[in-house]
């Protein structure tokens, strides 16, 4: 009797647990659709089959973004260290570096869906809705650093910051995604330095004129 009230029980919590999946389950597809398809609605497209289809390539790929990272977190990487600076890897490394094992249809299946159906501005508009705006946020940053930014400068800076915010768009934290733009950024300094720029001078320069204007605008409010 007690070996059937034990089986009786396990099949319970079975069940529990399998329900609580598939509510998990439904909540985070509801989520996603929903995500998707204000992302889309704001691009006013005014064609429903066309918003329909797109609207499930973003929720397919959400979906399979926020699953993969829930199934692999940064545990499922080995403790070591970071090769380039010998550092001990972070949690944050060790997340990112679960995340980017991801395979690359997922990827590949949302740019060939937007594509299909919208042009390279409509495209880059949808991604910026993954990476909240990072893009244009960043380059702001750079033109008020650098100062006389060249349109050679711009061109590069900005083609740098677009590949951050396609391969960021696979990653499921702006923890993550702050990280994949840091290494566009360091690219983009670099380029800075090798092309006649002093990085390092111009953030100096820069941190120290905003310190002043700040000190200056305390002693206008100053009575």
């Amino acid at each position: 009797m007690k070996k059937k009230n034990r089986i009786t029980l396990i099949i319970m919590l079975l069940l529990i647990t399998s329900i609580t999946i598939n509510a998990q389950t439904g909540k985070t597809e509801q989520d996603e659709t929903t995500k998707a398809k204000e992302w889309i609605g704001s691009l006013s497209l005014n064609d429903r089959a066309k918003e329909e289809r797109l609207s499930q390539v973003v929720a397919t790929h959400l979906i399979a973004v926020k699953e993969w990272h829930n199934s692999h977190p940064a545990s499922t990487v080995p403790a070591g260290i970071n090769p380039l600076d010998g550092k001990p890897l972070s949690e944050l490394h060790r997340q990112i570096i679960a995340d980017s094992a991801m395979p690359s249809k997922v990827h590949d299946d949302l740019m060939s869906g937007l594509r299909k159906d919208l042009n390279e501005q409509q495209v880059a508009l949808v991604l910026d809705k993954y990476t909240v705006g990072k893009v244009a946020f960043t380059m702001k940053g750079y033109q008020a650093i650098v100062p006389e930014m060249t349109a050679t400068e711009t061109a590069e800076i900005q083609k740098l910051l677009e590949k951050a915010r396609e391969q960021a768009v696979d990653y499921k934290s702006m923890k993550e995604i702050s990280a994949i733009f840091e290494i566009y950024k360091t690219q983009a300094e670099q380029y800075l330095n090798n092309n006649g720029r002093n990085w390092r001078q111009m953030y100096a320069d820069y941190t120290k004129k905003i310190k002043a204007e700040k000190e200056a605008a305390k002693k206008t409010k100053t009575p």
